[in-house]
């Protein structure tokens, strides 16, 4: 499928001009489908159908005119630095050429609590494309990527399908989430159609089991997040540039948790009666937490700190160490 090149369109959040339609799918293809269904018969097909007609094939296709800023996510993402510059080089590749962004898929191996979903959110940010978002911990069917027969009760389209013809881009950020626990219990492979959406060639013509219409799932933007690659079947593993990404050190560990603490103190009416920055003993005592824990923590403090009738949060404020999971620990 082939994209059309248009005026510049919009500036999103993140500086990246939008400057390219694409087509994510062939409208004759929809129409022939709908034209052979049978009268009064399976009517969430038709809808579907009806749906993409109306929607039409083109998505925005972001296109950076220049690598935007990123210091903020280098910061704030000091544990992520190898991943922000594989990120940052595809980005200078492109920004004065006529090719469309293309990243390979990703993968986040790492402990939990280390920022590789929020990672993933900040991407989409400042790509200022869209995201979908599949959490395979949680997974009940295994058709959820790439759908299931329309002869089936309850069937549906997959993720994929839907990000692409409900959403607004054709290239947004797609998370899959925590793939080691996808688990081995359902009638079809949950990872099965990974293998040909991980492909660029074979993306560009992937076919969801439910619509059974070709999309162009090419230019979606892959980033799954793991803790155990053990769990990912070895020709998964060879089609994603493998990240490792580790709980970050100490002074790292202090720089997020004093980011946290000045974006809620700044996002909250309540935040200005609270001291502009933590104590350095807060700090020692918030490093010691996973990212994903420090913000659950902050917010207990400011609580129990206001309850006291301080505007100093100190180290009896945060939330009890007792029942707290074993500290990761930290890379020296």
């Amino acid at each position: 499928m082939t994209s059309t090149a248009t005026e510049l369109v919009t500036m999103p959040r993140s500086g990246l001009p939008i400057a390219r339609m694409r087509s994510v799918y062939r409208v004759g293809d929809v129409k022939r489908r709908l034209d052979k269904l049978p009268a009064k018969e399976h009517e969430q097909l038709r809808a579907t159908y009806e749906r993409m007609l109306e929607r039409g094939c083109e998505r925005f296709q972001v296109k950076p005119s220049g690598v935007p800023a990123m210091d903020h996510l280098y910061e704030e993402l000091p544990n992520f630095v190898a991943v922000l510059d594989e990120v940052k080089r595809q980005l200078a590749l492109c920004s004065d050429s006529r090719d469309a962004l293309e990243i390979t898929p990703m993968l986040l191996l790492g402990p939990p609590g280390v920022g590789k979903t929020h990672f993933a959110r900040e991407i989409a940010q400042l790509l200022g494309t869209g995201m979908g978002f599949l959490s395979m911990s949680s997974l009940t069917a295994g058709w959820v990527l790439s759908g299931a027969s329309s002869q089936w009760k309850g069937a549906r389209p997959g993720k994929v399908f839907e990000t692409l013809v409900d959403g607004e881009y054709a290239n947004p950020v797609m998370v899959v989430d925590e793939i080691d626990k996808s688990g081995g219990e359902h009638a079809y492979d949950p990872l099965g159609a990974l293998y040909s959406l991980l492909e660029h060639d074979t993306a560009g013509a992937f076919t969801d089991e439910f619509a059974e219409v070709p999309i162009d799932a090419s230019q979606v933007i892959w980033v799954a997040t793991a803790n155990d690659e053990r769990a990912i079947p070895d020709p998964l593993l060879n089609r994603m540039n493998v990240f490792e990404v580790r709980a970050p050190d100490r002074d790292a560990a202090r720089t997020i948790a004093t980011r946290l603490y000045r974006g809620i103190r700044a996002d909250h009416d309540w935040g200005n009666r609270f001291a502009p920055a933590p104590a350095d003993d807060v700090l020692d005592a918030m490093s010691q937490l996973a990212p994903r824990e420090m913000r659950r923590a902050w917010s207990c403090a400011f609580g129990n700190a206001k309850l006291a009738g301080r505007n100093v949060i100190e180290v009896r404020d945060l939330p009890e160490a007792q029942g707290r999971k074993a500290a990761i620990g930290f890379v020296q």
